[in-house]
């Protein structure tokens, strides 16, 4: 592709400034590297917005791919060698045509070879173009981990019971860190598969005669590799090292985090180490941009609930706080809301324990209560760099609440989450940190509460007649419906969903996970109620009154929908 071309329009969707256009045109010549090259190494522009300029210009569709949704017939479909060789990806396989993804589609060699393989097999060829991020986790079909890892661990020629931490040594021994290619395979392979398996979570948990390593994915915990207990010290030493934590410190917990590049993406991963009886247990959290950012719509705030969080939030002042346990995506809902108010004219900043997602255009900062830097104290300085919009992790404290509330009644934005059992209990809980509740009412927007359960997945789910029990539930959740139409275009009997499993799911029958919400408003109403005797049941007539959604309300429309199955509803919701 001619360099100037992709460069200029590149530089005429904004993705690059005149200045960097020039000195990337100026690289490519004297190195007589493609300026594509250049681009992808030096991560100047996001590979999917350089796919969809590529797309544009070539005439030839731009697909986002979801490896772990190819399924197995059609991965053996192409050959890894012809994979690896052109740099191309099978992506599905129907009405005897082949489509596959090409990272660069003006390849001569790869076309000629994919067309071989089409006519081979009498198929018809269709073409996208892929990003090379896409392309690698493809590529990782072809190379499963497990087999990655029995090579790494047979290299290591390990002797059992030699580094047990019940095997008996010599006083005068040291341990030793081991830095071999083994260890670093092992380590690097296993980040990746978290990765590509949309894990939230790696654990890293020695057992006394081995070491278990188990991904949560979904919510739910899986163990995923054993390894001989001798490896657990030198793949915690190497993890240790990427996130700049004291190897030699191993009786008390460390946090540490690192960023690093997989599969096109920038991905942060949190560290954190616990010491127990038969060594240090470790847990990463895997923040990937592209899972953990989401929009409004993707979260499950649809609706009434979603519209009047839209709302609440485009106000001038005032605060907007979510609340539901540890877990939830609390968290995820706040970078959804402040990826909305992100505009050039708005100064956004946050204060986070600790900082999760790098979003451009937003001042970030992590707290560091151990050197006195807390929510209350960023607080205090924050109100005078000028911010339109605060986001604080969490009100944990008097101090913080009392902070953000006046940062409310002055003008800005606010947005925090709050532990409490639903949005109902916002208020009590705020007057139980002694702010004065004459400050409420005017300080307070809206109160959401969410709870997170697992999407049922598309492919394999099917309608079925609920059980007596539960038709009974959903009658009576749907009767309390307030005014509208969202409970009347059902009628018993009640159709819910479940999935038995297919390729695209793993046989789980759920992929991903998606909220439930509850919220309502500040009204003059319930500035009475606060002004005289509020307790919770006052609080939550009012928000009957307003027509509050709850949350098994919210789940049981879902489950109608066949987003949720209606069993996880009721296990994560109490009745209205």
């Amino acid at each position: 592709m001619n360099d100037k071309l992709l460069l200029d329009n590149i530089l005429k969707q904004s993705l690059i400034s005149p200045e960097l256009h020039a000195q990337i045109l100026n690289e490519a010549t004297a190195s007589r590297k493609p300026a594509e090259e250049i681009i992808y190494s030096r991560r100047l522009v996001d590979e999917r917005r350089l796919a969809e300029v590529k797309s544009q210009i070539l005439k030839i569709p731009y697909r986002r791919v979801e490896a772990k949704d190819i399924s197995p017939k059609v991965i053996q479909a192409l050959p890894q060698e012809t994979v690896e060789t052109y740099r191309v990806a099978p992506l599905e396989l129907k009405d005897k045509m082949l489509v596959v993804g090409m990272v660069d589609p003006q390849d001569a060699r790869a076309q000629e070879a994919l067309r071989f393989i089409a006519k081979r097999n009498s198929l018809s060829l269709g073409v996208y173009l892929i990003t090379p991020g896409d392309w690698n986790l493809v590529r990782r079909r072809y190379s499963p981990y497990q087999s990655e890892i029995e090579r790494a661990v047979k290299s290591l020629e390990i002797k059992p019971g030699e580094t047990s931490p019940f095997h008996p040594v010599a006083l005068e021994e040291e341990g030793t860190v081991s830095e071999e290619a083994p260890i670093i395979k092992i380590v690097a392979s296993t980040l990746e598969e978290a990765v590509q398996a949309g894990a939230s979570d790696i654990h890293i948990e020695p057992q006394k005669t081995r070491l278990r390593v188990r991904f949560r994915v979904d919510g739910l915990l899986q163990e995923l590799a054993s390894f001989p207990i001798e490896l657990h010290q030198p793949i915690v030493s190497r993890v240790k090292i990427l996130s700049n934590l004291k190897i030699d410190v191993t009786r008390i917990p460390q946090d540490g985090r690192f960023r690093t590049v997989t599969f096109g993406k920038d991905i942060d991963f949190r560290v954190s180490t616990f010491p127990t009886p038969v060594g240090e247990k470790v847990a990463i959290r895997v923040l990937d941009p592209t899972v953990g950012l989401k929009g409004v719509d993707q979260l499950g705030l649809i609706g009434k609930t979603g519209e009047m969080v839209k709302e609440s939030i485009q106000r001038p002042f005032g605060m907007v706080l979510v609340t539901g346990p540890t877990g939830s995506g609390k968290t995820t809902t706040l970078y959804a809301l402040m990826q909305i108010l992100n505009k050039v004219d708005v100064n956004v900043m946050s204060l986070e324990d600790p900082v999760e997602y790098f979003i451009e255009g937003v001042n970030q900062s992590q707290v560091r209560p151990e050197i006195g830097y807390t929510f209350a104290s960023g607080l205090r300085q924050i109100v005078r760099q000028d911010p339109d919009v605060i986001l604080v992790g969490e009100i944990r404290d008097n101090d913080t609440a009392e902070l953000a509330i006046h940062a409310a009644l002055t003008g800005q934005i606010v947005l925090s989450t709050l532990h409490t059992n639903n949005a109902i209990g916002v208020i009590p809980r705020l007057m139980d940190m002694h702010v004065e509740p004459f400050l409420l009412p005017a300080a307070l927007n809206l109160m959401v509460s969410q709870r997170l359960v697992r999407r049922l997945c598309e492919k394999c789910k099917e309608p079925i007649t609920a059980a007596p029990e539960v038709q009974e539930i959903i009658a009576g959740e749907l009767k309390k419906l307030p005014g509208g139409p969202d409970g009347v275009q059902y009628k018993p009997p009640y159709k819910t969903y479940r999935a038995k499993g297919c390729d695209v799911c793993k046989n789980k029958g759920v992929v991903g996970r998606i909220a439930l919400f509850e919220a309502f408003t500040m009204t003059r109403e319930l500035e009475g109620i606060i002004n005289t005797s509020p307790t919770e049941g006052k609080i939550y007539d009012e928000a009957r009154r307003q027509g509050m959604i709850t949350l098994r309300q919210d789940g049981i429309l879902k489950a109608l929908q066949g987003i949720v199955s209606v069993e996880d509803v009721l296990r994560e919701t109490a009745e209205s």
